[in-house]
């Protein structure tokens, strides 16, 4: 019975080692189609504190948060058009004109995605492939 309590308790410290040794559990980053989806949430339930924090420090930088208030504004107004369910358009890359790769990641409002021909896209940029916040955001006239 000594060596069976023994050998339970070993096992378990073994088994604790183990779990230690391997350190926390990684945390995986979001990816660039998450935060856009996060970002484009969080300014249309007015989060505006969370929608800030996802911009790249240069952009907050240029962009102070009473300007970010009111460069969101037209996503907002297009929202009391269209309602403010999104669905992910299409996500890519652009060619700038210095040759330059450019990330993008495109949703349109739901309700305007189901008539002919949507009229809207909300447009967030990256700097690059790996980074994981927002250069820049637009909503772009597709009429």
């Amino acid at each position: 019975m000594f060596r069976s309590a023994t050998s339970r308790i070993l096992s378990l410290m073994v088994a604790g080692y183990l779990l230690t040794a391997a350190g926390p559990p990684q945390q995986v980053a979001n990816s660039q189609v998450q935060v856009a989806r996060q970002f484009l949430l969080a300014v249309l339930a007015g989060n505006w504190e969370a929608a800030y924090q996802q911009l790249s420090p240069a952009t907050r930088q240029q962009l102070p948060l009473p300007a970010f208030r009111a460069a969101t504004q037209p996503i907002i107004d297009q929202a009391r058009t269209y309602g403010p369910v999104i669905d992910l358009y299409k996500l890519g890359y652009r060619l700038r004109e210095d040759d330059t790769v450019q990330p993008f990641v495109a949703f349109q409002y739901r309700a305007d995605s189901l008539r002919p021909g949507p009229h809207v896209q909300l447009d967030v940029t990256f700097p690059d492939s790996a980074a994981r916040q927002i250069q820049a955001f637009r909503v772009v006239p597709l009429r």
